[in-house]
């Protein structure tokens, strides 16, 4: 019988204060997970907000930590389902809705949520593919949830659907990731970003980018999509007052969904009314387990 092999992880013993370096218990899948074998872990900006707050952690010490790559050493009966195996190379991020503590993925053995994990083909690196799960979820939580823009999912087959939506931060991670999801989904996409980064959205789908620092920014993006198609809402892929004021115009210049998605959860709510009274929406994945256990 072989013994479980040794782990240790990055602690948070207190809020605001540095990690510690400590051996802990070594995690077995719960239902819907599977344990990997941590290869390379990503830093969000809700990890900076839970080491400086104590956010979402319920007791300490506690383990903190989203995203994380590496290969597949043990899987739970509804990860086996959805095709996961040991050995595979996997990318993905753990469950944010339980209790935080002892359950993030800075540590070298760590559980991910089957659901919102992918496998990675030998050419992906893990180093690189840690940095996408949550970014991508949280574009996609921004684009299809029925309580945001609540746009028409990808499909394999693209195909055009008519409608239009804007994304301002197109050049950030979460920007990048819901400006290719979006043409999966048949949208027709403007972007924004900085001067230098024009091309850069443009070469992975936007139809139009725009410089956020020009002073017609409003204007320029409202010549561009008037006549386009539907409006299919806005989406906010970096924070800022003047970023949800700006897009909130255009939604109003383009009329179709008066909605402005962000990347801002609930606990830090913008709430100065917005131009013409758009809605605006906060970034919270949420998912049945019944949904898991059927995803493939």
């Amino acid at each position: 019988m072989s013994s479980a092999p040794q782990n240790r992880a990055a602690v948070l013993t207190a809020p605001n204060t540095p990690l510690e370096i400590q051996d802990v218990p070594t995690p077995t899948p719960g239902p819907n997970q599977l344990t990997i074998r941590t290869h390379a872990v990503a830093f969000n900006p809700v990890d900076t907000v839970m080491h400086a707050t104590g956010y979402m952690i319920n007791s300490f010490p506690a383990v903190i930590g989203c995203d994380a790559a590496g290969e597949v050493t043990a899987v739970s009966d509804e990860a086996a389902k959805m095709g996961f195996k040991v050995g595979d190379r996997v990318a993905g991020g753990c469950d944010q809705a339980e209790d935080r503590a002892g359950k993030g993925v800075f540590q070298l053995y760590s559980n991910l949520q089957a659901g919102m994990t992918g496998k990675l083909p030998e050419s992906v690196a893990y180093k690189d593919a840690a940095v996408l799960p949550i970014c991508l979820a949280t574009a996609a939580v921004g684009l299809f949830q029925k309580d945001t823009l609540a746009l028409p999912h990808p499909k394999v087959e693209v195909e055009d659907v008519g409608k239009t939506v804007l994304i301002w931060g197109g050049a950030s991670s979460v920007g990048s990731c819901a400006i290719q999801l979006a043409k999966a989904a048949g949208l027709k996409v403007a972007a924004t970003a900085g001067k230098y980064n024009l091309e850069y959205v443009k070469s992975i789908g936007a139809d139009w980018a725009f410089d956020y620092r020009s002073e017609s920014i409003v204007e320029d993006v409202v010549g561009a999509l008037k006549g386009q198609g539907e409006f299919g809402g806005a989406f906010a892929a970096v924070m800022g007052r003047e970023v949800y004021i700006k897009s909130a115009e255009i939604c109003v210049e383009l009329g179709g969904n008066q909605t402005l998605g962000t990347v801002l959860p609930h606990f830090m709510a913008f709430e100065e009314p917005l131009p013409g009274g758009v809605k605006i929406t906060y970034s919270e994945l949420r998912f049945e387990r019944s949904e898991l256990k059927h995803s493939s």
